[in-house]
């Protein structure tokens, strides 16, 4: 019987995983797994454990859970480790789970910085626990169907980085507006990503997420920005009756401020 040779394993070949990293960073890569540090050097699972330990904060474990590690070269030490653009394709490969780039940190990709955001933020398809590595924190949205969605891949980027389009940017700024510091915040952020948002793609953008409440609330603040044509993109898309909204969640119900034309029962009146 033909086996298939199994090549043998230095139980420790000294700076194997020292030759590793510095060979991934040679090729662009700062992220690597230890099943391809093992199989790429040849060392056994624990002698590999031993040597990354002896590495010291020249890599960085993504959780204890996890055997995935990040190479932090001089230039990011201070940080703590390598920026999430450099390495999150390559996570989320070895996680086999879609992602996309996300709200502010999307909007951010296409110019729009009106506040400074220290966090990453990133959807895919189900819960899991923010990242704290170093200075940098990755927090994690989710949202059902988010594998059919078309992104961006960012023309000129160091490395591989989906990025939802603007159209979707702003869609989902309005859908986790209470979870990235309220509604104004929102509109902040969407403001400077207008010159870049197409009919053609808001409507697309509009059918695909199949959310009334959050159309609603979309078109109100299109409205308050004058983007005319926008908001009647959205008029047209919504159905004829509209149950009343509220702007944002801890509203005080009162008549006098619900949008009649949007059914929107307005926060503040920072939106008349």
């Amino acid at each position: 019987m033909n086996r298939k040779a199994v090549p043998k394993q230095s139980p420790r070949r000294i700076g194997a995983a020292a030759a590793f990293i510095e060979d991934k960073l040679e090729l662009g890569h700062v992220a690597f797994s230890k099943d391809e540090l093992v199989r790429e050097t040849g060392l056994t699972p624990t002698a590999a454990n031993f040597q990354l330990r002896r590495l010291g904060d020249r890599v960085l474990q993504t959780s204890a859970r996890q055997a995935f590690y990040l190479i932090v070269g001089p230039e990011h030490r201070i940080v703590g480790a390598p920026p999430p653009a450099l390495w999150l394709d390559d996570y989320f490969k070895w996680l086999e789970r879609p992602y996309y780039l996300a709200l502010q940190s999307a909007a951010g990709c296409y110019g729009s910085n009106s506040q400074a955001v220290q966090i990453t933020q990133v959807i895919t398809n189900r819960p899991w626990r923010a990242l704290r590595l170093g200075r940098l924190e990755i927090r994690f949205y989710v949202k059902q169907g988010m594998e059919q969605i078309p992104v961006n891949e960012l023309e000129r980027a160091v490395a591989p980085l989906r990025v939802s389009k603007p159209e979707t940017t702003m869609f989902d700024l309005i859908v986790y507006a209470n979870q990235i510091g309220g509604i104004g915040r929102a509109a902040e952020t969407i403001a400077p990503l207008l010159p870049q948002i197409s009919i053609t793609g808001l409507k697309e953008a509009l059918k695909r997420e199949n959310r009334v409440g959050a159309a609603q609330r979309l078109g109100f603040l299109l409205e308050t920005m004058n983007e005319t044509k926008l908001a009647a993109v959205v008029m047209d898309w919504l159905p004829s009756t509209l149950k009343v909204v509220r702007l944002s969640t801890g509203t005080r119900m009162n008549k006098n401020r619900i949008d009649k034309h949007w059914k929107v029962l307005r926060t503040s009146e920072e939106f008349k």
